[in-house]
């Protein structure tokens, strides 16, 4: 039986997403065309991880039908580094492996991987009071990271 540490980490103790959890409700622009949706992060399983539900409606444009992304991310705390990880699966069929760090006010979600692969990269920075700003970049093998989507939200 595994024995936890509280001392190490409080189950409340998200660090830099912190600041995330919570309802919000968001609209953003990006390749996927304009959309709005909404998303949550809340604590699970007695505070050790925490998860994130989204979903995004587009409309249809240019000739392409309306549709729905739906995702979940599972945020926990690696057990030997005590970093925050995550592991995100989607709709579309992704799995995304991702290690989190700060970025000034707000935390950066960077996929694990080789320059040589697709990588992923999605910051969230705080906005004001109750408001953030997310930006979704994709870096295609041996390329940089170019904007796919950015939002902003707001807590319900």
């Amino acid at each position: 039986m595994m024995v936890a540490s509280a001392a190490v980490l409080a189950a409340e103790d998200w660090g830099p997403a912190q600041f995330l959890v919570g309802q919000w409700t968001g609209e953003g622009t990006g390749q996927p065309g304009n959309g709005s949706g909404a998303f949550s992060f809340t604590a699970d399983l007695a505070g050790h991880v925490l998860v994130r539900k989204s979903f995004a409606d587009y409309p249809a444009a240019d000739g392409k039908p309306a549709f729905r992304h739906d995702d979940l991310m599972v945020v926990y705390r690696d057990e030997s580094s005590h970093g925050l990880q995550a592991i995100y699966f989607d709709s579309e069929g992704h799995v995304i492996r991702y290690t989190l760090s700060p970025a000034g006010l707000g935390v950066v979600f960077l996929s694990d991987g080789a320059a040589n692969q697709v990588r992923y990269r999605m910051t969230y920075t705080p906005a004001g009071k109750d408001s953030l700003k997310i930006k979704f970049e994709i870096a295609a093998p041996g390329k940089e990271f170019t904007t796919y989507i950015e939002a902003g939200a707001h807590r319900d």
